[in-house]
């Protein structure tokens, strides 16, 4: 398995059920040395409120040996690429997850989605997207793909939706992964967790991982320093705390 898992919802979403502490505890029994924490942003309905992610300063860096990133998975809003996390809130974060979640941005069609998630990408904002194989939201998958690599933003394979979540991804996921590879770009593993019982879960994104023979060298999650380092470049902010990660 890989060290490192990407996306996770605790407590604060109120459709998830673990705590931070609960994450840390599950993360020294699986091996996971560094975990991002990625609520939902706030214009989710049961999203924690802004002050929350704001907040996240006083979390610790490292807890009983894990490291822990402080993280959102945002919400795209609209055609212009614009996320649910500005200002403050983007100052405090070191790690942003944005995609299409129904509430916010209601699915519509291939070319609105292709467009609003492209732009999301050169925005600057966003690291990784989440589910972009979600049979809701088609997209065209090679120009995702080539903006991805374009604009160094990862595309992510979220373990969740080949066993309870966004029912028929599969393919699509097998798609993205094998055109991320023709384009050079990279991929970020997630469990999307909302226990802490399946946190580094990543078995069927390792599977489809093998299928299309990705390289291992573009897979954030290998190691933490791999991910530490792409965040450091894609925001200039080393995290100090975790240099011994």
């Amino acid at each position: 398995m890989y060290p490192v898992d990407l996306h996770m919802h605790t407590v604060a979403s109120t459709h998830a059920y673990s705590t931070l502490r609960d994450y840390v505890l599950q993360a020294q029994t699986c091996g996971i040395r560094l975990l991002a924490i990625t609520d939902h942003g706030p214009d989710m309905a049961d999203a924690p409120h802004y002050w929350h992610f704001v907040n996240m300063r006083v979390w610790p860096r490292m807890i009983d040996g894990v490291g822990i990133l402080r993280g959102i998975e945002a919400n795209i809003k609209n055609l212009a690429g614009e996320i649910d996390c500005s200002g403050p809130m983007m100052d405090a974060m070191d790690i942003v997850v944005a995609g299409f979640h129904e509430p916010v941005f209601p699915p519509q069609d291939s070319d609105t989605h292709t467009a609003a998630m492209i732009a999301a990408m050169a925005s600057g904002q966003v690291h990784i997207i989440s589910h972009p194989g979600n049979p809701r939201y088609p997209v065209d998958i090679p120009a995702i793909a080539a903006a991805a690599a374009r604009h160094n933003v990862a595309l992510e394979l979220n373990n969740s939706s080949f066993t309870h979540s966004r029912k028929g991804s599969e393919p699509n996921c097998r798609a993205i992964a094998a055109a991320v590879r023709d384009a050079g770009g990279w991929l970020a593993l997630g469990s999307d967790s909302h226990t802490a019982f399946t946190l580094g879960h990543f078995e069927h994104c390792l599977r489809i991982l093998r299928e299309v023979d990705f390289p291992e060298d573009r897979v954030l999650n290998v190691t933490p320093r791999r991910l530490l380092n792409f965040l450091e470049l894609r925001t200039g902010k080393p995290i100090a705390e975790l240099a011994e990660l």
